[in-house]
């Protein structure tokens, strides 16, 4: 069965590079502008896994990480913090709020796919 991955980040270039990179890998991708988005799309769409921004607008990524952590109907919904944000207590605080991986931007493509693979694929 197709994995679906959520994307949610309010610059249309990264989504536009994210989508193409996960759907040339063959994972359906859902997409989201702002942290009320990404939470209605998890609701609604059900993602093996979500690709969060820190900076976003409406609700932050690390506000939609910890809102999805305390719902048990997502305990193991797959949660990587892809940001600009890379102090280390930024990092602390994403991995502490329930992220299962926390990437800076700029990334590397190949890191990144590997790193989902690990991740979406992991039981």
């Amino acid at each position: 069965m197709t994995k679906k991955i959520l994307i949610a980040d309010d610059e249309p270039n990264i989504v536009i590079s994210l989508e193409f990179l996960l759907r040339r890998e063959g994972y359906e991708v859902v997409v989201a502008q702002d942290g009320l988005e990404a939470l209605a799309q998890v609701r609604a769409e059900r993602p093996d896994m979500a690709i969060l921004d820190v900076m976003m607008p409406h609700r932050n990524g690390f506000e939609v990480c910890q809102d999805l952590r305390q719902d048990p109907e997502f305990k193991d919904l797959r949660i990587m913090m892809l940001t600009a944000k890379g102090r280390d207590t930024e990092v602390s605080k994403g991995m502490a709020l329930g992220a299962d991986i926390y990437m800076t931007k700029p990334f590397s493509t190949k890191e990144l796919i590997a790193k989902v693979k690990a991740l979406i694929e992991r039981e």
